[in-house]
């Protein structure tokens, strides 16, 4: 057993993978041969991610405020605190807070052999009604 007591600063999301503020605090990354990454995300309102996708999926549990999410080719549906969203291996996706609200969610993440845990694409087009 290993308890951590300490971490590492909270990280701005770089404006090459997220649109508008979003923070990332660092809750797991454990040593190998664990492959497991947690993150706790804090997107300000508007702010979302990239369309990305993850090599073996992604699970979104959202901690407060309201957001949405989408995947390639489908609605994009409202998530509040309290839901949990199960992102499939390779589905391209995004996510982010709400119009008018922070959100904040727990994201986990299982890295590839490699060490890869995203492949991130553009960013979310601004024009489309829906982002």
């Amino acid at each position: 057993m290993h308890i951590t007591r300490t971490r590492p600063d909270s990280k701005q999301g770089p404006a090459e993978h997220f649109t508008g503020a979003v923070w990332l605090d660092e809750i797991a990354a454990p040593e190998l041969p664990s492959r497991l990454r947690m993150f706790s995300v804090h997107f300000a309102p508007g702010a979302r991610t990239a369309w990305h996708t993850h090599p073996h999926g992604q699970v979104l549990h959202v901690t407060e405020g309201e957001g949405r999410v989408q995947r390639e080719g489908g609605p994009v549906e409202p998530i509040r605190a309290g839901d949990t969203v199960w992102i499939e291996p390779g589905e391209r996706h995004w996510h982010g807070a709400g119009p008018r609200t922070f959100m904040t969610h727990l994201a986990a993440v299982e890295a590839a052999v490699d060490g890869t845990t995203v492949t991130w694409g553009e960013l979310v087009d601004d024009a489309d009604p829906n982002s």
